[in-house]
């Protein structure tokens, strides 16, 4: 008898799925080890920004100015081989400043559209909140449906597209606090933090990171990125886990201790980081313990407590769902 008969189709499509995710997981972890590099003693915020990344979604980073935000998206475009733009929010910034504008041309007698900073695979919004509403509704549909429009005229951006936000706390001066609307074009939050007192020894004593980060060669390419971006979709989730997912966000919509619950498109978001991060693991389905490790940084920019103003710590409301909602 053939190896394969009798054997259920779904358990052979399922052992083909893990074969494929153990064998991309070589690359991954070359492209966090040259970023842990740079960035070091974050191992586990460099991990959550690739699966982002894989997941086809956005990160914002949320922390202090100085912590290494800036270099973290500088030395993750490189070592993915991607092109890297960098646009400075300022409260002086326009939409066009972002998006670009059409200048007159002389010789063809026509208008000729120049195209902006947003026309890159890795976009980093330097402080984004420190710009005004207006600009910062420049990024809305570029990075929902990756394109922008202009004098009339849609234009794609190129792909894989990524746009890593860094923003400052709001206590600071000159912050405008990011729109619900905005904040839930992110699929994830993350915090640097500070770092512990080894890499921050280590820091201190090692080479400028400018230096480092100028000779970062790529670990890999944009084609090889769009296949890991491809079986990431593909990873299994079984009806389970769906359950489990369904079951979070019913919760949070039917308790009254969050101003609203989760909307469709931050189910959405939590399954598919739950499966960037199973892959990342080298499997090929999801389980309830890759949805607990990413649901601190998809639903902390989420949800808004009751009684209060601000959001919560996303490690907090996450270790609370996790123990009020049981696994099916």
């Amino acid at each position: 008898m053939a190896p394969d008969m009798g054997r259920n189709p779904r358990d052979m499509a399922n052992s083909a799925q893990v074969s494929i995710a153990r064998n991309v997981t070589q690359p991954i972890e070359k492209v966090v080890a040259q970023v842990g590099s740079i960035i070091l003693g974050k191992d586990s915020q460099i991990r959550l920004a690739i699966a982002c990344l894989l997941a086809r979604g956005h990160v914002l980073i949320d922390d202090i100015p100085g912590v290494g935000k800036t270099m973290l998206a500088h030395a993750l475009a490189t070592s993915l081989g991607l092109a890297f733009q960098r646009i400075q929010f300022t409260s002086d910034l326009l939409p066009a400043d972002i998006i670009g504008v059409s200048i007159y041309n002389r010789d063809t007698g026509g208008f000729q559209f120049h195209a902006g900073p947003i026309f890159s695979q890795v976009v980093l919004a330097d402080e984004v909140n420190r710009a005004t509403p207006k600009a910062q509704s420049a990024l809305l549909e570029a990075m929902e449906e990756h394109q922008v429009t202009t004098e009339g005229e849609t234009r794609r951006l190129p792909e894989p597209f990524f746009v890593i936000a860094t923003q400052n706390p709001s206590y600071q001066v000159g912050t405008f606090p990011l729109p619900e609307s905005q904040l839930d074009r992110f699929l994830m939050r993350i915090h640097l933090g500070y770092p512990d007192g080894g890499a921050e020894r280590a820091l201190l004593q090692g080479k400028d990171r400018r230096d480092l980060l100028a000779a970062l060669e790529p670990a890999m390419g944009p084609q090889e990125l769009a296949e890991l971006q491809r079986h990431t979709q593909q990873i299994h989730a079984s009806g389970a886990l769906l359950d489990y997912v369904q079951a979070l966000a019913d919760h949070t919509r039917s308790s009254p201790d969050y101003v609203n619950g989760l909307s469709p498109r931050a189910v959405l978001a939590l399954l598919h980081a739950a499966r960037a991060w199973a892959m990342m693991a080298g499997r090929g389905h999801a389980v309830p313990e890759d949805v607990q490790a990413v649901l601190p940084v998809v639903v902390g920019h989420r949800l808004v407590p009751a009684g209060e103003v601000t959001r919560a710590n996303g490690a907090d409301i996450a270790s609370r769902l996790i123990k009020q909602v049981a696994i099916p």
